[in-house]
């Protein structure tokens, strides 16, 4: 809330608004008449009702102008009444006065903020510490990091974020190797306490004997194939050679039917860690079928999630512009392995039934293919969407959003698109925040998203299949009862996979490991 908001009289100019409102940075001001409240003009007023109809600022008086009447709460009511209220009324600002007196003004995106905070605070469980800890322990983590654009680093940084915040009985402050690709150097939080270069072998032998000399207990190795140097990432085995620190790996990946070269360096991985940990319970069958992984080794932990409130969308949509639209998404950082051009190829007929559809193509390019290809796969899907006269119905947002952003368009979207064009993908975090906002989730049958559509939180398309991905989206647009019940499967399925939850699991992982 703006408490003491810049107020005007009815007889002041629309240039005297203008001029307030740039002062104060804001963007709208409350019109009072003598004691009482009169009205309120916004930035939209001025534009629709002066600017639009060519009327000189300077001439137009505020009563002219402003909207009415005035809708107010008094400050003592919650939240939720607020936001019923701006709901109820259409609007997107709300007085706040106290026994009948002005005190602040607010708006409909801020309390969202708040009520999204408030729900993050009351949803927060810290570990209880178990009676048999002796020590809290330290940890390594050796992955990518932000501000490197990766989902591997957003990864750790939500799971290292998470057992310091909500662990702390039990570990001490953990710390982060961070891996730097070619050419490049990142201005890195508190957290990354050395770098490792990716493509010199030195680095990881001497990142190595960093950790052996430091007071870490146990090492959290991130793999993902493609972030490590040497053919098919088997600099990381220089690193895992010369340890003598138990590792715990976490596998992003596991190929079904990998070369002999990409088997070779994964079984080196397995054979020098201490304990594997998967993200779908699929992968522990693939480790003992194709990578000779010992049962014993293994553990299932699933893929973290924000703990968001499941909401409505129309209120959403509202603060990002979305009304009237039937929202469909896609996010992530863009690469044709990610099969959005089947999604696109879906829409026409889509089109044709709901003209107010509109498709979000969130995220940026991925960096390293950037690097490779610069923008080829972008450019080949707005040359699709330009060829099928789409341009009113996808739009790119072609950015690396914050948390908040990403969450935001998650709870503005009414059905989300996960087209991937194969099974191997054993963890999807696109996937795991689509579940946590309560999605209705029209995905291709990948390792991940397989036990998902089994567990009823998803319905799926076929792979490669625009005809499919049409189909499914159009019975959940016609089909409200079959949308409701996926967006709360959805939800429910996600519960457990909240980072806090995600936290405990780990250190219970890594206490296991040390014997503890």
């Amino acid at each position: 809330m703006r408490s003491e908001p810049p107020t005007v009289s009815p007889l002041h100019s629309i240039s005297h608004v203008m001029q307030l409102m740039a002062k104060e940075n804001v963007g709208s001001v409350v019109v009072l008449e003598g004691d009482g409240l009169s009205g309120i003009v916004t930035e939209k007023d001025i534009l629709q009702r002066v600017l639009s109809l060519g009327k000189s600022p300077e001439l137009t008086l505020v009563k002219d102008v402003m909207s009415k009447p005035l809708i107010t709460i008094e400050s003592d009511q919650s939240i939720g009444d607020a936001l019923k209220l701006l709901e109820k009324h259409r609007i997107r600002r709300l007085v706040i006065l106290r026994n009948g007196s002005l005190i602040g003004l607010t708006t409909e995106r801020r309390l969202l903020e708040i009520a999204h905070n408030q729900y993050l605070m009351n949803s927060q469980i810290p570990l209880q510490k178990p009676t048999s800890l002796g020590k809290k322990i330290r940890i390594a983590f050796i992955s990518t990091y932000p501000p490197r654009e990766c989902g591997i680093a957003t990864f750790t940084s939500h799971l290292a974020g998470a057992i310091s915040t909500f662990c702390t009985p039990a570990v001490t402050s953990p710390f982060v190797l961070a891996l730097n690709d070619q050419g490049e150097s990142y201005a890195y939080e508190a957290f990354v306490k050395y770098q490792i270069d990716v493509n010199d072998i030195v680095s990881y032998e001497n990142a190595a004997e960093y950790v052996n000399a430091s007071d870490v207990d146990v090492v959290s190795l991130q793999h993902e194939f493609g972030i490590f140097g040497g053919n098919s990432g088997t600099y990381i085995n220089a690193l895992l050679k010369r340890i003598k620190k138990p590792v715990v790996t976490t596998l992003h990946t596991i190929l079904e039917n990998p070369t002999l070269e990409t088997r070779n360096v994964l079984e080196q991985v397995i054979e020098r860690s201490n304990a594997i940990v998967v993200m779908a319970t699929a992968g522990s069958k693939m480790l003992e079928q194709y990578y000779h992984c010992s049962p014993s080794k293994i553990r299932y932990i699933p893929h973290g999630c924000p703990n968001v409130p499941q909401m409505e969308t129309t209120m959403i949509k509202r603060t990002l512009g979305l009304q009237h639209r039937i929202v469909l998404s896609t996010f992530g950082l863009l690469s044709s392995g990610k099969g959005l051009q089947h999604a696109v190829e879906a829409l026409p007929e889509i089109v044709s039934k709901y003209p107010d559809l509109l498709y979000l193509i969130i995220g940026e390019t991925h960096p390293e293919v950037r690097k490779r290809e610069g923008e080829k796969y972008r450019q080949e899907l707005l040359s699709k969407v330009d060829s099928f006269g789409l341009t009113k119905h996808v739009r790119f947002v072609n950015r690396f959003l914050t948390e908040n952003e990403l969450i935001g368009y998650l709870q503005a979207t009414d059905i989300y698109i996960i087209p991937y064009p194969n099974r191997e993908q054993i963890s999807s975090g696109t996937l795991s925040y689509a579940l946590s906002t309560g999605k209705a989730i029209v995905t291709t049958p990948f390792v991940h998203a397989e036990e998902i559509i089994a567990r009823g939180a998803a319905l799926r398309c076929e792979f490669r299949s625009s005809k499919s991905i049409a189909e499914c989206v159009t019975t959940l647009i016609e089909d409200a009862k079959l949308r409701g019940k996926l967006r709360k499967n959805a939800y429910d399925y996600s519960r457990p996979m909240i980072w806090p939850n995600v936290a405990m699991s780990y250190v219970n992982v890594f206490y296991r490991t040390l014997g503890l």
